[in-house]
């Protein structure tokens, strides 16, 4: 008899995500691809005269799409920095071990199953001019009215889409941040100390370098998610300006059926700003030798003592 051919486990673990993959890929591929044509003018529900680049043109000469953009790179970015800066903090206090690290770590974790549009409306209960904080502080004294609470909710500067989104991501990225702290080990950083490096220095010249990729990564996510999510920004966000994909969905939900191509040639900028989040995130990796090395087991220069 002939003997079975064995195929290694890398083609196995393949084989088998093969079917979600691909049905998966097709959803995807397939709506963008179909919504791409129509923003061309093609297969659209209203006759435009063929293909065309007019949407897009107008798009880009638009200066409610210019500040919508601006809005939304603003939202994106803030956010993506203030979950980083805290999930590092996080991470850092919760791999030490002290009373409380239990309850703690399940306190961070609590945001994860929560829906952002269930955490958007819970927000706008604690924010708003009427809400919990508001009555909190009127009965405290500290304002006359809680007509005097600052305007937390469809401002100017986002505050509540802002914090919906860094409550949301930051287990996330503390979860991802921790897992590299953990996987690096405290090694480096205890030699470092020993030789005398202050804990600012063991912090930018050890532990930041080790776990860098991990939290770069999770923070292109975030940021990818944020610039293209809509839920949030619909219920928090202002009327005018609009972040982008509220934009696009408003469009999209036009009676005119004429300007449905111009929504679907806003979501396609939204999706290629997504994509262009990447390369910066590969670049720096190689800039850097991440993705030549192993960080876990390279040994850095240690930071002097002065």
């Amino acid at each position: 008899m002939m003997g079975r051919t064995r195929l290694k486990p890398g083609v196995v673990t393949w084989l088998l995500l093969a079917p979600c993959l691909i049905v998966l890929c097709s959803l995807f591929l397939g709506g963008l691809l179909f919504g791409l044509a129509q923003s061309l003018g093609l297969w659209s529900v209203v006759d435009v005269g063929g293909p065309t680049l007019a949407f897009y043109g107008a798009l880009l000469g638009n200066a409610d799409i210019t500040q919508s953009l601006g809005l939304t790179l603003y939202v994106a970015a803030v956010s993506t920095l203030l979950a980083s800066v805290a999930s590092l903090a996080l991470a850092l206090l919760l791999r030490q071990t002290f009373r409380g690290t239990r309850a703690l770590r399940l306190l961070v974790q609590l945001p994860l199953p929560v829906p952002h549009l269930v955490a958007a409306i819970g927000i706008a209960l604690l924010l708003t001019q009427s809400g919990v904080l508001a009555r909190l502080f009127h009965a405290a004294g500290l304002i006359a009215a809680p007509e005097q609470f600052p305007t937390l909710i469809y401002d100017r500067a986002a505050v509540g889409i802002i914090l919906t989104y860094v409550w949301k991501e930051l287990p996330f990225m503390t979860l991802v941040t921790l897992a590299a702290l953990r996987a690096s080990g405290e090694e480096a950083e205890r030699i470092a100390r020993n030789l005398g490096a202050r804990p600012s220095q063991v912090l930018w010249h050890i532990t930041l370098p080790l776990i860098a990729p991990a939290l770069l990564g999770a923070a292109t996510i975030v940021f990818a998610f944020t610039f293209g999510a809509f839920e949030v920004p619909l219920l928090l966000g202002q009327s005018y300006p609009r972040l982008l994909a509220v934009e696009a969905y408003a469009r999209y939900q036009d009676t005119d059926l004429a300007v449905r191509p111009a929504a679907l040639a806003l979501n396609t900028l939204i999706a290629l700003c997504t994509a262009l989040a990447v390369p910066p995130y590969i670049w720096l990796l190689r800039r850097s030798g991440w993705m030549a090395q192993d960080p876990t087991t390279e040994t850095r220069p240690l930071p002097s003592a002065g």
